[in-house]
């Protein structure tokens, strides 16, 4: 199995803000993608579409202002089955968000384009808390044909 995990440093936030912003529908489409929708409470399947697909994920856990996990039931086969998740912790003025999209079956090129979207994404939700705007799809940044 391998995973991609990335870690950022949100300046002037709380935990809780974080968190807010990775488990409400407004939060999620400031920074992820516009085209957010579902249920966000544990048990529930949000829908994240983009230009060119979407991903459907099971909120699997979520503990307020420390932890955010999903699983994958729709998306690409090599997303299927994968988990998401970001643990949140405070380290002076910074919250420290600790990404991982675990689970991968192997480390196909696909995985390397989905490390780099996910680095895209997690600035843009650094963005969005520190400055009010976000990049999420479509105005995010294009880096291939796979967007």
């Amino acid at each position: 199995m391998s995973d991609i995990l990335h870690r950022i440093g949100v300046q002037q936030s709380s935990p809780e803000q974080v968190y807010d912003a990775i488990t409400t529908l407004d939060g999620l489409s400031g920074w992820w993608t516009e085209q957010t929708t579902g249920d966000v409470d544990p048990g529930g399947v949000l829908e994240f579409r983009f230009g060119p697909g979407g991903f459907d994920m099971l909120v699997v856990d979520l503990e307020p202002g420390r932890l955010v996990r999903w699983e994958v039931v729709g998306g690409p086969q090599e997303w299927i089955g994968t988990t998401v998740s970001r643990d949140l912790r405070q380290e002076g003025d910074y919250t420290i968000v600790m990404f991982k999209h675990e689970g991968w079956r192997e480390p196909v090129e696909f995985m390397h384009h989905c490390s780099t979207k996910w680095a895209t994404y997690l600035m843009s939700l650094k963005q969005l808390i520190e400055t009010g705007e976000g990049a999420p799809d479509p105005r995010d940044v294009w880096i291939s044909d796979w967007h």
